[in-house]
């Protein structure tokens, strides 16, 4: 189990708002409201249908709460809990009509979360004893990088970038439209803070010689072959740290991470994690 501080209500509300927003429509939940007497109180789980790393809870939780302030809410397995096929993690409790509500948009937050979370887990395990550490990127779904960069940092990544402002990252486009990567490297050192730190993309041993004349912080090895990674490592020898990206799979991150390489970034944990399989379970009547 992986515990990392949750993110703050301020950031989760809106996005439960908005799903739940989207799911209600015009007219709320129809079927619930014409099919289960007003009255009836249920007790429920959210089960795992699967193995892996659970995360998402706080937001389950939420659209429930959201939906029925008087719902019960108990959590069955904390947050970051690796889960086996069939483990209850969470049991909700109160009126039968807002659970039901609340459902699905619980659940695919949860499934969202957790696939993310998984992916990252297994990324992270593939490294073995190597000193690479997993990467997000800003390949994320819009309007849910915060809590899909969390999901990674509870798989055991780290969550990179979060936006255009938080750092420099000198890129191909970047470097052919500045004039070249030294002009470019230059005009960020000129036009920067003292605490953002500059991190430069290169495709070749050339340009990250050029890069290494002028000084950065982070170098990104653009798709490079495993032995030039390999070269590049002992080419920067300690002046900056590295960065592999590109071609990025679980079969070749043990051999991306035998480079010597200390980051390894992939887009593939946030735009491609497969759904993690949860599912409602009526435990009785409450």
């Amino acid at each position: 189990m992986t515990s990392i501080a949750p993110l703050p209500a301020v950031i989760l509300e809106p996005l439960v708002k908005m799903a739940l927003a989207e799911d209600l429509g015009r007219s709320g939940d129809i079927t619930s409201n014409s099919t289960v007497p007003a009255e009836t109180r249920s007790k429920v789980v959210i089960a795992s249908r699967e193995e892996g790393r659970i995360a998402g809870l706080d937001l389950a939780e939420l659209a429930f709460k959201t939906v029925d302030p008087t719902l019960t809410v108990k959590r069955l397995k904390p947050e970051g809990s690796d889960v086996k096929k069939g483990d209850e993690v969470m049991e909700i409790e109160g009126r039968a009509r807002s659970i039901l509500t609340a459902e699905r948009v619980a659940l695919n937050f949860v499934g969202r979360m957790s696939g993310i979370a998984t992916l990252t887990l297994k990324m992270v395990r593939a490294v073995g004893n190597h000193k690479a550490r997993i990467a997000a990127t800003r390949k994320t779904t819009p309007g849910l990088r915060a809590i899909e960069k969390y999901a990674v940092q509870v798989g055991g990544g780290i969550p990179h970038r979060y936006g255009l402002d938080d750092a420099v990252l000198i890129k191909d486009n970047h470097i052919a439209m500045a004039g070249g990567v030294k002009v470019a490297i230059r005009g960020a050192k000129q036009n920067i803070g003292h605490t953002v730190k500059i991190e430069v993309e290169v495709d070749t041993l050339a340009q990250l010689k050029e890069v290494l004349e002028e000084g950065v912080d982070i170098v990104m090895l653009d798709n490079m072959s495993l032995e030039d990674m390999a070269a590049a490592v002992k080419m920067v020898a300690g002046r900056a740290v590295i960065e592999a990206s590109g071609g990025v799979t679980l079969d070749r991150i043990p051999k991306i991470a035998a480079t010597g390489v200390d980051l390894i970034s992939s887009g593939a944990i946030t735009h491609s994690a497969p759904n993690f399989d949860v599912g409602l379970d009526f435990k009785a009547a409450a």
